[in-house]
């Protein structure tokens, strides 16, 4: 999947040869530099149309071609951290003077292959005339693009200065004079003997008629003699020269009249061009739809276009909802309006007539509700149509774990804008499930609760057995979590102090995971939280003063989540504040809570929790409604995510998480 990438982004590059094409519909300069890890340009060398290859890098070598860089990253020196790709605005070719007055540039990186691994669309320049628009850089041994799109109003000169070269003017204009060779002001060659410029015979210069009239002799209809030997013949009708590209008129024989129709010129007119293929989508039907399509949304990525899409959906299905609930709230109230006015009137008592009052406003009710769900049912439709288009193409960090991109899954080198949490779905709509999505970083914990307060579903099973749905719960969010994080930029830590979720936790510890093994009894809990705790405290020391470079060197500031199973068991009350404390001030720095527990069982809190429990996002291990949206206020029921019965996926994910942290050294 390509990767549309925005100002400051970065991509992984999966090979190390690549081809760097720009599109701007106009000339451009296209030259290259290579800087080590001091940001000091290697040998002062820039890749330029006059010198256009460097070790691994080779560029355009005129303005006016296809602007493009080839680079081979492995024959790149070792000193070389980074490649940068530059492009300008040649001087002298009539195109625009500034990049803000035409399109948008288009950056593609594509692979050996030609497969396009990452594109980029350079917007918002202005006066500029000159550009950084790409970097390749090494991170940890493997090399990276990062979009830059750094403009500069100054020209070709200022980039070359603030790149650190000597005499950047200097420079500027010899890549200018070699990016567009200036044409020779040579004489014109004259016109050969015997063949005027529309393939007319004419005379030799010494012979008696004048230059580029027919020779003496002629009729007044311009015709001449037959040529003699010595006479040059039209090009075009030399027995060697180019056979014409369509039909033409016939030479004239020798000794007869000499024709002046271009030999090059058709006598006929071209054949039509052929129809164009006919496209595989067939039009929508007139007052129908468009067909959906996954990514039919705004967003600089693929990725945030599905985001973006699925937010609509769901808000499509909101409102489709609520107009179907007014309106059949409106038949109703109107159906008790029209009822009353018939009981009312007194006509009505005598013989059919309120009767037959009431029979019409039930059939009308009837017939404006029927309007309405015809209404509701064509938006269905149309969103299960979408559905159907989105869900293949979603990525593993927005997928459910019967997709078969799972399967393809690889561990990721850039954190996910969003995670899946589950589904959200409407009583009107049952079959059509709307992704519940949260944005990354987390910015409060999960709560998955294990009691029965308000679901009819958990009503019906036994309490171990939701205790252990809630864990298994909690296991899948925390291995997802895992999963679309690079390695090592997440990590997860358990506090299970009766050892309960030890089955759930089988995958988490089996995989090796886990930043510790799973915290039991008094002491495992108190000496997570105070780690927990002093990782928080000094982070947020650190963020509020300024001075990051002074954390500890053996404290990971990477993203962490606490599982904490069976809570309030094993907690006393300083290990109850702690984790208040990590709560309310963890999810700044990146720590996280995600607590299994039902909150019947720490009721001798008393109010003491309330701010706990509202801090956290409630999620349930079976289908419940507590879920509202602030438009319309539907209660929405939620619907878990879960591995499919018989499925290794989560231990295949889980193992390549394991395999990539090993290889990280995380």
């Amino acid at each position: 999947m390509t990767a549309e990438l925005v100002r400051g982004q970065n991509h992984p590059l999966p090979g190390t040869r690549l081809v760097i094409s720009v599109s701007a519909g106009h000339p451009v300069v296209v030259c290259a530099t290579c800087t080590d890890e001091r940001g000091t340009v290697c040998d002062e060398a820039v890749a330029h149309p006059g010198a256009p290859a460097l070790p691994g890098v080779e560029v355009s070598r005129s303005a006016t071609g296809t602007p493009r860089c080839t680079v081979d990253l492995e024959a790149v020196p070792a000193s070389a951290q980074q490649v940068s790709l530059l492009l300008a605005l040649p001087d002298g070719t009539g195109g625009p003077d500034r990049f803000g007055a035409t399109a948008a540039p288009f950056v593609a990186v594509l692979a050996q292959d030609g497969t396009e691994v990452a594109g980029f669309t350079i917007t918002g320049l202005d006066t500029e005339t000159a550009l950084v628009a790409v970097e390749l850089y090494r991170r940890h041994g493997a090399w990276k693009v990062r979009a830059v799109g750094q403009g500069y109003a100054g020209g070709l000169a200022q980039l070359l200065g603030d790149q650190g070269l000597p005499r950047p003017r200097e420079r500027a204009a010899r890549i200018q004079e070699a990016a567009v060779p200036r044409p020779s002001r040579a004489e014109p060659a004259p016109l050969r003997s015997g063949t005027a410029a529309d393939g007319a015979q004419i005379s030799s210069p010494g012979g008696p008629g004048a230059p580029g009239r027919p020779a003496a002799g002629g009729d007044r209809s311009g015709r001449t003699p037959a040529p003699g030997p010595d006479a040059a013949i039209p090009e075009g009708l030399r027995g060697g020269g180019p056979p014409a590209s369509g039909p033409v008129d016939p030479p004239t024989a020798p000794g007869g009249p000499i024709s002046y129709t271009h030999p090059r010129r058709r006598s006929a007119p071209p054949p039509p061009p052929p129809p164009p293929p006919p496209s595989s989508a067939p039009a929508p039907e007139p007052g129908r739809p468009a067909r959906p399509v996954a990514g039919d949304a705004t967003g600089w990525s693929m990725e945030e276009r599905l985001y973006n899409q699925i937010w609509a959906m769901f808000e499509d299905l909101a409102r489709s909802v609520a107009a179907y609930r007014s309106a059949v709230d409106f038949a109703e109230t109107r159906l008790d309006r029209e009822l009353d006015q018939a009981l009312n009137d007194p006509r009505g008592r005598i013989g059919g007539a309120g009767d037959t009052a009431r029979e019409a406003a039930r059939a009308k009710c009837q017939e404006l509700t029927a309007r309405a769900r015809q209404a509701l049912d064509r938006d269905l439709v149309q969103l299960g149509d979408e559905s159907a288009v989105v869900e293949p193409a979603l990525p593993p960090a927005l997928a459910r774990w019967d997709n078969p991109v799972w399967h393809a899954y690889r561990v990721p080198m850039e954190t996910p804008m969003a995670v899946r949490l589950g589904d959200l779905q409407l009583p009107e709509a049952p079959d059509l499930l709307i992704p519940f999505l949260l944005r990354l970083p987390l910015e409060r914990g999960l709560w998955v609760d294990s009691g029965r307060a308000g679901s009819e579903t958990a009503m019906t099973l036994d309490e171990p057995q939701l205790r252990k749905l809630a864990m298994d719960c909690a296991v899948t969010h925390a291995a997802r979590l895992l999963a679309v994080h690079p390695p090592g930029d997440f990590s997860v830590q358990v506090i299970d102090p009766a050892g309960t979720g030890a089955s759930s936790l089988a995958p988490l510890v089996g995989s090796g995971v886990l930043a510790d093994p799973p915290a039991a009894g008094a002491r495992g809990v108190t000496g997570t939280l105070d780690r927990l705790t002093r990782r928080v405290d000094l982070v947020t020391m650190a963020v509020r003063a300024g001075a990051a470079d002074a954390l500890p060197p053996d404290l990971d500031t990477g993203e962490q989540l606490l599982i904490v199973n069976d809570f309030p068991h094993g907690f006393d009350d300083r290990a109850v504040t702690q984790l208040r404390y990590l709560a309310d001030e963890g999810p700044a720095v990146g720590v996280h809570l995600m607590m299994v527990a039902d909150r019947e069982d720490a009721s001798a809190y008393g109010p003491v929790l309330d701010p706990l429990w509202r801090s956290l996002l409630r999620i349930t291990p079976v289908p419940d409604d507590h879920l509202a949206d602030p438009w319309v206020r539907h209660a929405w029921t939620y619907q878990p995510l879960s591995v499919p019965v018989g499925s290794a996926v989560l231990g295949q994910v889980l193992d390549q998480v394991a395999a990539a942290r090993r290889a990280w050294g995380r």
